[in-house]
C-alpha cells in the first residue's frame, strides 16, 4: 500500500509539470508570432525597396512609374495585415492562456 500523502504529491508534480509544458508552449507561439511578423516587414520592407527603385531609376516609363506605386502599396498593405495577424494572434493566445 502506498501512503496517504504520495497520491497527493505525485498529482502536485504532474499539474505542474502540465502548466510547464503550458507555459513553454505559450512562449513557442509568442515567438513563432514574432517571427511571422518579422517575416512579413521583410516582405514589406522588399517590396516598398523595390517601387522605390523602380520609381528612382525607371521613372521615365509611366508603366514602371506606375508598377513602382503599385509595389509601394503592395508592400504597406503586406506591413498592415502582418500587424493586423500578429495582434490577432497575440489576442487568441492570451485569452486561451486564461
Amino acid at each position: 500500500m502506498s501512503e496517504p500523502g504520495t497520491e497527493s504529491t505525485s498529482e502536485s508534480t504532474g499539474d505542474l509539470l502540465a502548466r510547464k509544458r503550458n507555459d513553454l508552449a505559450v512562449i513557442r507561439t509568442d515567438l513563432a508570432n514574432e517571427r511571422t511578423l518579422l517575416a512579413y516587414l521583410r516582405t514589406s520592407l522588399m517590396m516598398v525597396g523595390t517601387g522605390g527603385t523602380l520609381i528612382k531609376f525607371f521613372g521615365e516609363s509611366r508603366e514602371l512609374l506606375i508598377a513602382g506605386y503599385g509595389a509601394i502599396g503592395i508592400g504597406a498593405v503586406v506591413l498592415l495585415a502582418g500587424f493586423v495577424r500578429f495582434l490577432q494572434t497575440m489576442r487568441r493566445v492570451r485569452s486561451d492562456c486564461q
